[in-house]
């Protein structure tokens, strides 16, 4: 069974992000699933060739990692982005935790925007580790260094220059202003509140 590309067009006419960004962003997307396909395909024929130890098979291994999750974190990156977003509600199981965590919202914010504020490419992510119920702002590296084993991405934003470029030029804290605007709130705070077994 293939992966399917999801659909974020409703996502286009939002007001932090022109359409061409997104419509770029989108197809890069895209390109991720294809690719993911792509390599279960080829990386099955290997194997079923008796090629499993072939130094080919090893290297498309390794790739696979890198474009699954370019897949899955731009799904999670899309899925949290909406036309109206709002603020996080403060009576919500999300804010009290964010509370509990960091002292406070604001704080949390902080960290999160200075974590994606860092240089180089890749993602911030704000993680619940269900061992441990904590919540922790992540850095990952390109797709693959820093994902967080077993924990749960609450909020994903994409800092890869090909989310801001186009409209932001370098300006990355103006991208990430844009994204704050941008979050959809209450899919996040679902997330959250889907946990099973949430502390």
């Amino acid at each position: 069974m293939k992966y399917e590309a999801k659909n974020f067009e409703s996502l286009l006419g939002i007001k932090a992000f022109s359409d061409r960004l997104l419509k770029d962003h989108m197809a890069l997307y895209q390109g991720y699933v294809t690719n993911t396909n792509s390599l279960i395909d080829h990386l099955d024929r290997l194997s079923q060739a008796g090629q499993a130890g072939a130094p080919e098979y090893a290297e498309l291994k390794r790739r696979f990692g890198w474009e699954f999750n370019g897949m899955r974190l731009h799904e999670f990156y899309f899925g949290n982005l909406s036309k109206s977003a709002g603020s996080l509600d403060s009576s919500s199981a999300l804010h009290k935790k964010l509370v509990n965590e960091f002292g406070s919202d604001s704080h949390w914010e902080k960290e999160f925007r200075t974590t994606g504020a860092m240089r180089g490419i890749g993602w911030a992510v704000l993680y619940y580790d269900p061992g441990e119920a904590r919540l922790f702002n992540a850095w990952i590296t390109e797709h693959d260094t820093g994902q967080m084993f077993a924990c749960i991405p609450l909020l994903v934003m994409d800092v890869f220059e090909h989310a801001f470029l186009a409209d932001f030029g370098l300006k990355r804290a103006e991208y990430i202003d844009a994204f704050f605007q941008s979050v959809d709130w209450a899919e996040v705070g679902r997330r959250y509140e889907e946990i099973p077994d949430r502390r």
